[in-house]
């Protein structure tokens, strides 16, 4: 289990407090790799004294202007929500989330990715994750406090690496490295312009279609030899579509 593997993504966080806790919190468990998405103030002095020893963390960190850049060099990334969704996504708890990225991280870039303190991540920042996660609140009283959202998960990954050596995966002697989220963008940005090309897909009415194609293959995990050979295909499907059409005129 390789905890430099791990990142934790903070995206468009308002308060600095939190920034500075979180990083606390992640060097309490050994986490270092802290990634920020355009945030409301940082650096600032908040961050630093919340941050307490924590503050090489935050002179390291990473900030950046979109999620996308974030994640773009990830294999599997995981996104905490907090609310169900129109179409719902794989879903795992704080432990589950960490022995997922416990069996990932050994070979794999893994993003762990926390929303806005008011709203969360936006449906269009869901999609980009593999998994969701989600820590189960009372009823009487469900806020949660970033910082502390960082902390259980961080915790829960810091108890899987405390056991030690954990058994071989399938995935961990796979023949190809995973896709990364950056070309797995640029896969679903062919997939959309083909099947709008082949008119089953309307850009008028898209009912959720793209969603649901980005659930099916964020839970599959396509390796980088499957995402090539399917863009070729599509490659192909849009040369047919020219020459028909061609052929049509």
């Amino acid at each position: 289990m390789n905890l430099d593997n791990i990142r934790i993504v903070l995206v468009n966080t308002s308060h600095p407090g939190n920034i500075g806790g979180a990083a606390r919190a992640m060097k309490n468990m050994g986490l270092r790799n802290l990634y920020l998405v355009a945030p409301h103030k940082f650096p600032h002095e908040e961050a630093n004294w919340r941050a307490a020893s924590a503050g090489d963390v935050l002179e390291q960190a990473t900030v950046t202007a979109t999620l996308p850049e974030a994640i773009a060099d990830c294999q599997f990334v995981l996104g905490t929500s907090a609310r169900e969704r129109r179409i719902p996504w794989p879903l795992l708890d704080a432990r589950g989330c960490a022995g997922e990225v416990a069996q990932r991280c050994a070979n794999e870039q893994v993003a762990i990715v926390f929303g806005r303190e008011d709203r969360g991540l936006t449906n269009e920042e869901l999609q980009l994750c593999n998994l969701h996660l989600n820590i189960p609140t009372s009823a009487d009283y469900s806020s949660l406090n970033l910082a502390m959202a960082v902390q259980i998960v961080c915790y829960e990954i810091r108890m899987v690496w405390a056991q030690g050596d954990l058994p071989v995966q399938a995935d961990e002697q796979w023949d190809t490295p995973f896709a990364t989220q950056e070309n797995m963008e640029r896969f679903y940005a062919h997939l959309e312009e083909t099947l709008v090309a082949l008119e089953f897909l309307d850009p008028a009415a898209p009912r959720q279609l793209m969603a649901r194609l980005r659930r099916l293959y964020g839970r599959v995990r396509l390796d980088e030899m499957e995402l090539n050979i399917l863009r070729g295909i599509l490659t192909e499907t849009g040369k047919s579509l020219q020459r028909s059409r061609g052929d049509d005129a």
